[in-house]
């Protein structure tokens, strides 16, 4: 009797979709562990939890690892003509956060290589040194009623991809005290 009631409250709780709590990490296999290390520690101003030469975890966060290197050796950049994940994205708590983020990768030689205002986001992409795509990201919105108001407005479906901007000219804006709402929007 206790086995039926335990198998229909699971069947009760499987009937309910369940989706998870967190996107825990990504998973990147490399040929060059220490140089991906290297270069995510550096760009997301992130830690090492462990690494023996073949893995390495890394993390910026209370996560025991957000990033795991896998040093299989592969050495074929990914390319538009590559199935699989385009690149991964990490969001930023204000604008500031973002621009202090660039000056500071700027200073150290690592530039993206696209700067993106897509509407709900204000992006800057960069490519790690197996080229792999990632995103520095801000949300534009304060709310989701804001941003759903944005979407059904019709701004994306006409243009679904962004404004491209220049990422020097908004850290000026930025400076010289230009309200945050005239900086994220889309000109």
């Amino acid at each position: 009797m206790a086995a039926k009631k335990a198998a229909s409250a699971l069947d009760e709780e499987v009937a309910v979709m369940a989706s998870p709590g967190k996107l825990a990490h990504i998973v990147l296999r490399t040929g060059q562990v220490p140089e991906m290390t290297e270069w995510y520690v550096r760009v997301l101003e992130g830690r090492v939890t462990f690494s023996n030469g073949f893995i390495a975890f890394l993390t910026y966060d209370d996560e025991h690892h957000r990033i795991a290197l896998v040093g299989t050796g592969a050495s074929e950049r990914p390319g538009e003509s590559h199935t699989g994940l385009h690149h991964a994205a990490f969001t930023y708590d204000t604008l500031g956060d973002l621009l202090g983020t660039y000056r500071r990768l700027k200073a150290d030689g690592v530039h993206p290589f696209w700067c993106i205002n897509h509407g709900p986001t204000t992006s800057m992409y960069f490519a790690d040194p197996d080229g792999n795509h990632i995103e520095l990201q801000i949300d534009n919105f304060a709310t989701e009623a804001e941003l759903d108001r944005w979407f059904h407005s019709g701004a994306f479906a006409d243009n679904p991809i962004g404004v491209e901007f220049d990422p020097d000219e908004l850290v000026r804006r930025f400076e010289s005290g230009e309200p945050l709402a005239e900086l994220v929007k889309q000109s």
